[in-house]
């Protein structure tokens, strides 16, 4: 991998982490569009790793406060404090995707080149996910009756959309957009379902990211060195944190229809290259 192959590859982590269109979808179709060799599922959850740097960042004072307070929460015994009920649906909702990584760690150990992460699937995952966002968009909010905001986040958000973060671990699905999907459907609007779904991916992000990061250092580096490794980084963090701040203003007076269009017509260019034989 050149330096500046891991630069774009970086550039495109950041960019599509947190926006609803799958990043291991596009760091998986970006190589092949122009002949890149695959990078691999290691790089990938490795330079996610910027992506988790930036979200930290950004939401430092929002983590602080869900800490601090479940601090007091507990010693006070109040858990029907919002601060211990955030801090409890982050946990829970981290669990699926955790056991569902660990399971395919020891069922699937050749799952980086399992049919689940071939094009057609990412092309047909990115489909079916446009259509159930669209669908979270017109009837979410409308069959709950209410738009509940970020400081109404309950428990059992933190676990259905913990659950739908699960389906994840299918390239072209991407954690962002099924959480998001999976929040708006529970009546959150639409910034209460990013910040918690940006907030709910934290750990799951990381811990896979430090798992596969360690996998590579055990394992060598081969094709990929340490230099690559940290470019890939420095630009995921730079995009992802302008991408966090971007899609939290533009959900504030947009919705997601573009982010539906987005995902539709890219997994329908994807099946018809793929089709015709440009892609494989």
């Amino acid at each position: 991998m050149e330096y500046w192959q891991a630069f774009i590859l970086g550039i495109v982590q950041g960019l599509t982490e947190f926006l609803p269109i799958s990043s291991t979808a596009h760091l998986k179709v970006v190589p092949a569009i122009f002949g890149w060799k695959d990078a691999g599922i290691s790089f990938d959850a490795v330079i996610q790793l910027g992506s988790i740097a930036a979200v930290v960042g950004y939401f430092w004072k929002d983590l602080s406060h869900i800490t601090l307070g479940s601090i007091r929460a507990i010693r006070s015994q109040n858990y029907k404090s919002q601060d211990f009920k955030l801090a409890v649906a982050i946990a829970l909702g981290t669990l699926p995707i955790l056991l569902v990584g660990l399971l395919i760690k020891i069922f699937v150990p050749d799952y980086d080149k399992s049919p689940l992460r071939s094009l057609t699937a990412i092309a047909i995952a990115s489909i079916v996910m446009s259509s159930l966002l669209a669908l979270a968009e017109i009837f979410g909010q409308r069959a709950t009756k209410e738009k509940r905001h970020f400081q109404r986040v309950r428990v059992i958000d933190g676990i259905l959309m913990g659950l739908a973060q699960a389906m994840a671990i299918i390239p072209g699905v991407s954690r962002s957009g099924s959480t998001l999907t999976a929040g708006l459907f529970l009546g959150l609007d639409r910034v209460a379902a990013t910040r918690f779904s940006f907030l709910l991916g934290i750990p799951a992000i990381t811990i896979g990211g430090v798992v596969e990061f360690i996998s590579i250092v055990k394992k060598g580096f081969g094709d990929i060195g340490v230099g690559q490794l940290a470019i890939g980084l420095f630009s995921s963090v730079i995009f992802s944190y302008l991408a966090i701040a971007w899609l939290l203003k533009f959900f504030q007076t947009h919705t997601t229809w573009v982010f539906v269009g987005y995902r539709l017509i890219f997994g329908a260019l994807l099946l018809t290259a793929i089709g015709f034989g440009w892609l494989k």
